[in-house]
This record gives structure tokens, C-alpha cells and sequence, in this order.
């Protein structure tokens, strides 16, 4: 087998939902009852009423529950058997078990939450990802074809062809529409919409601020979905928002309002970082170390955010240090 075949077979093909439908179909989301980023499809644990009430729940002990000869421990100590052992992370607890007549690459996009007797019982869902259906503004007005882009297929890599000026585009109308397509995971879908948002941070930069109202739900929502390379592709974006106004600071001190939207998920996901001992990571390249993100995003609105950026972040992240102050 040759190297390239080789690698077309162990290349990761991109996600796509069943809602999509090929390339000549309109995304059929009228059945999509499921809302981003809403908790209400996760598995939840019965209520102890002990403790609320006086009252305690019991159950009829069967013969099954009884502790039978050689099963005790004596009342020694003894080392977890392999099925006991909790791994490092709490969020790595949970086996997706997929059904084995669907196709590998697609998926309803209820498909996470559709069946919870697939998933194992967490007692951290904090970390679970969320329904992140394909109803997104973004997929809608792309497949309408209300938005002036198309992709321009290079030698090395694929850009945007807009069929507009940039600096001639209603930022109030486009922009917030962009952004909500930064929690989409299927192609094209995912990479206009993030080619986009830099496109326009780049030329449309003093644009941007009476802009940032109406830009905190839709990173809201995708921050929600709790899945990881949408957050790390927000997380990205946001550091170039706040850096994108060229050292006025103007759209880090528009953005400190609105931390309270924004700071929740990163404060979950501080912790997750990579822990390789003495290995090395030869894809850091591609910043998708979760941790490091977060921590890079906070330093840079504490750095752009202006003098009550640090006491607002340290409200919502406790662990986070200052980089400015001694």
C-alpha cells in the first residue's frame, strides 16, 4: 500500500448530519425540537428526597444483596479491581457507544442525546457536550443564498471569494449572522463562517464595537455546546476580537459587561490540560490544548480589557492571575 492511500484511509473524514442531505438539498431543520446548548436532553440522576425532607428512601433488600462467604473484605483494605479505577478526568468516565448499522460519518443531530440508556451515568455532567443541532443563521442564509461568499478553491488551501467589498457590508446584519455559524462542525459551513469572521475583524476593525451587543449570545450558545473544537475555535476568535481594534483597546472594554456570559464555560474547562509527563506534543501547532487556550483568552482581556477587566475575570475564574500586576 502506498503512502498516500494509506493516508486517504486514516485521514478523519468531517462530520455531517443526516438533516443536511447532499449538496443540491436545503437543510431540512423542521423536525429539530433541541435547543443549543440546552441541558434539558442530559441524563439526570434520581432525586434523593432524604435530603430535603425528613423522609428516607428504602428498598427490599433481595437474597442478591447480602454479603455472601469470601466476597467481604474483613475489614481490611484492599486495592480497586480495574473496573473500579476512575480515570484521570471525570469527563473521560463516559463510553458513547454508537449503533453498529449507522454510518460512520453520519449522524442525526440528536444523536448524543436521543438514546441516554447508550451512556453511562455521569456524575460530572458539567462536561458533557450538548445538542448542537444544524439550524444555525449562518446554514440558513448560506443555503438561501443571501450571503456575498463563496469558496475559492486554492492550490494550497481554500479561501473566501466575497463577492463584496468588505468595507461596503452592513456590519449590524452580517457579522452577529457569522458568528453564529462558529458552533457549526460540517463543511462548508464551518469554514466560511470562521474564514469569514476573521475576514471581516481584519478589515472592518473600527466596525466592530457598536457591534459587540449583539454578538454575546451567539458565542454564548456555541461556548454551551460544550464540545471542544468549538469551544477552542471561539476561544481563538475572541483573541482576535479583542486584539483586532489595534492597541485601542476599544472592543476588550466593550467585552467586560458581558463576562458573565462568557466566563462560565472557560472556569469548567481550565483545568483540561494535555498531561504527556515527559513526551512531547507535536501538535501544538494547532493550539488545541484546551487549557492553554483559556488561559491565553483571559490574558488577553485582562491586557485589552482596561482596568476593570482583571477584578471581573477574577470573579468568574478564581484561579486566574493577574499578568499586569505584580
Amino acid at each position: 500500500m502506498s503512502q498516500a492511500q494509506f493516508d486517504l484511509k486514516m485521514r478523519q473524514k468531517h462530520p455531517s448530519f443526516v438533516e443536511t442531505g447532499s449538496c443540491f438539498d436545503a437543510t431540512n431543520s423542521t423536525h429539530i425540537k433541541v435547543r443549543p446548548g440546552g441541558h434539558e436532553a442530559l441524563p439526570k440522576k434520581d432525586l434523593d428526597v432524604s435530603a430535603f425532607s425528613f423522609s428516607k428512601k428504602t428498598d427490599r433488600k433481595t437474597p442478591n444483596r447480602f454479603m455472601r462467604k469470601h466476597t467481604g473484605s474483613g475489614g481490611t483494605l484492599r486495592p480497586p479491581t480495574k473496573d473500579e479505577t476512575l480515570a484521570e478526568f471525570p469527563d473521560e468516565n463516559v463510553v458513547v457507544q454508537q449503533s453498529p448499522h449507522s454510518h460512520p460519518s453520519r449522524r442525526l443531530s440528536t444523536d448524543r442525546i436521543r438514546n441516554p440508556k447508550k451512556q453511562r451515568q455521569m456524575d460530572f455532567p458539567a462536561f458533557m457536550e450538548r445538542p448542537n443541532p444544524p439550524n444555525t443563521e449562518f446554514r440558513r442564509f448560506y443555503e438561501r443564498g443571501d450571503l456575498p461568499v463563496q469558496i475559492e478553491h486554492g492550490g494550497c488551501q481554500n479561501r473566501i471569494a466575497w463577492k463584496v467589498a468588505i468595507e461596503k457590508l452592513d456590519f449590524h446584519h452580517y457579522l452577529p449572522i457569522f458568528f453564529d455559524g462558529l458552533r457549526e462542525v460540517e463543511m462548508p459551513y464551518a469554514f466560511l463562517s470562521e474564514q469569514g469572521v476573521y475576514d471581516m475583524m481584519q478589515v472592518g476593525s473600527s466596525k466592530i464595537v457598536p457591534v459587540i451587543p449583539q454578538l454575546i449570545i451567539p458565542i454564548k450558545t456555541a461556548l454551551n455546546t460544550r464540545d471542544r473544537s468549538v469551544i477552542a475555535k471561539v476561544l481563538k476568535v475572541l483573541q482576535a476580537l479583542v486584539k483586532c481594534d489595534h492597541e485601542q483597546n476599544l472592543v476588550g472594554q466593550a467585552l467586560v459587561p458581558y463576562y458573565r456570559q462568557i466566563l462560565p464555560v472557560l472556569n469548567i474547562f481550565i483545568r483540561k490540560n494535555e498531561n504527556l509527563g515527559d513526551g512531547i506534543d507535536y501538535g501544538q501547532r494547532k493550539r488545541g490544548n484546551l487549557g492553554g487556550l483559556i488561559m491565553e483568552t483571559l490574558e488577553a482581556f485582562e491586557t485589552h480589557g482596561g482596568q476593570d477587566a482583571f477584578i471581573n475575570i477574577k470573579y468568574f475564574v478564581p484561579v486566574f492571575e493577574s499578568v499586569i500586576i505584580n
